[in-house]
């Protein structure tokens, strides 16, 4: 347990160092897609999507932030399947031809290895309509595997902004004594930390650009849901709430 926290403390300290100029310049893209009206795209399979959800209609969260579940690659409609189908090419551009996206609006793609076809070639796609991809990856495990997209390329290569996880690669970080395999990923923490701190970010650029910032209140304390109802309202063309 101890190792697994200090770990973690660790890898968080690593990004706060190494990755400050990356978190500004993927709020800087948010920031001024939302001063014009435009939404946050959000896209990820497998255990990733738990990151989509992180910053997904809950309290403390932007409101204009479009996540984009497809059920096939989630592990609830079947774990193994999931896996399969990542790995399945045309299926990116098929998904994100149901959104409906603008050009010069960002989409934060989240893949820890970043080598699979459906992240690979979502950002692909995205970046064929015009839109920013910002990648949230692990460079390190990325460079150490091959591409499993025809094109031969990674994630973070069709990226505008790598945010870098800096997780090791295989992802588990904490050894046990008597265990082969590593436990404890880190990516889900360490991937959350970040795109929280790239909303913070994003919130102050718009407050300094004299901005009223849509941030969700959280709908257990009074008046919370009557609060988040107005600013859900404002959005309900664009994000898919119910």
């Amino acid at each position: 347990m101890h190792q697994y926290i200090d770990q973690l403390q660790k890898l968080i300290q690593k990004v706060e160092q190494t990755q400050e100029e990356n978190i500004k310049a993927a709020a800087a893209l948010i920031a001024a897609t939302i001063r014009n009206g435009g939404v946050l795209h959000v896209f990820a399979s497998g255990h990733s999507h738990m990151l989509m959800e992180e910053i997904f209609y809950r309290a403390g969260g932007l409101v204009p932030v479009n996540p984009i579940f497809e059920p096939s690659l989630m592990l609830h409609h079947g774990a193994a399947k999931s896996s399969s189908f990542e790995r399945v090419e045309g299926i990116a551009g098929t998904i994100l031809g149901q959104v409906e996206t603008k050009p010069g609006e960002p989409i934060i793609i989240i893949s820890n290895s970043g080598i699979n076809a459906v992240p690979v070639e979502m950002a692909k796609e995205a970046g064929a309509l015009g839109m920013k991809v910002i990648a949230l990856t692990s460079l390190e495990a990325s460079k150490n595997l091959a591409s499993r997209h025809s094109s031969g390329k990674k994630l973070f290569e069709y990226a505008a902004v790598v945010l870098d996880n800096c997780v090791e690669y295989g992802d588990a970080i904490a050894g046990v004594d008597g265990l082969k395999q590593k436990m404890g990923p880190a990516s889900t923490i360490v991937g959350a930390v970040i795109l929280n701190s790239v909303m913070i970010e994003t919130t102050k650029l718009l407050i300094s650009w004299g901005m009223k910032v849509p941030v969700l209140m959280s709908s257990n304390i009074p008046g919370g849901s009557e609060y988040n109802a107005a600013l859900i309202e404002e959005y309900k063309s664009r994000i898919r709430w119910f």
